[in-house]
């Protein structure tokens, strides 16, 4: 019983405690990343534009898509309490997280409307199906063009302006 007891203990000290859920109302800071009781936290699995970077409409002309994509999940959050789960943090001290807002997986609601984009790097096309209903709607930056932004961040980093960098090559 003694070493039984003991095995438990060494367990409970070696074995990786799961990060506590998060949960209360959220302020956006962007797209795809949230604020609750001062954490920050990185929606899991995909990637929303920058808040300066821009896109073409259905019109040809140029939007703030980024902002677009804040404003919007902003309006759907508006009163409503989120829970997110922790996966990992990120290079920037950021939670990585899956949040729900009333049930809803808040990645999945993006994705579905074509304010963010599903990013296979991480998600392992978690969201492939949102992202294919969004683009044969035409939602979001699906109806008209737009640069990833994982591309535009990399434009970004080279030393191209925001402008430059929003629009296809």
């Amino acid at each position: 019983m003694k070493h039984l007891i003991l095995a438990l203990l060494a367990a409970s000290v070696l074995w990786p405690a799961r990060a506590a859920d998060i949960s209360g109302r959220a302020s956006v800071i962007d797209g795809d990343t949230i604020e609750i009781h001062g954490q920050r936290i990185r929606l899991w699995g995909i990637d929303a534009p920058e808040s300066a970077q821009l896109c073409r409409g259905a019109d040809s002309d140029l939007y703030r898509c980024g902002a677009q994509s804040a404003n919007d999940v902003a309006a759907f959050l508006e009163g409503r309490a989120v829970s997110c789960e922790p996966l990992d943090a990120d290079r920037y001290g950021r939670t990585v997280a899956r949040c729900f807002a009333g049930g809803i997986d808040l990645a999945g609601w993006l994705v579905g409307r074509g304010l963010a984009l599903d990013w296979p790097r991480y998600s392992h096309r978690q969201y492939a199906t949102q992202q294919d209903e969004a683009h044969r709607a035409e939602r979001g930056v699906w109806s008209g063009s737009f640069v990833e932004p994982w591309r535009y961040r990399a434009c970004v980093r080279a030393g191209g302006r925001p402008a430059k960098c929003s629009d296809e090559p």
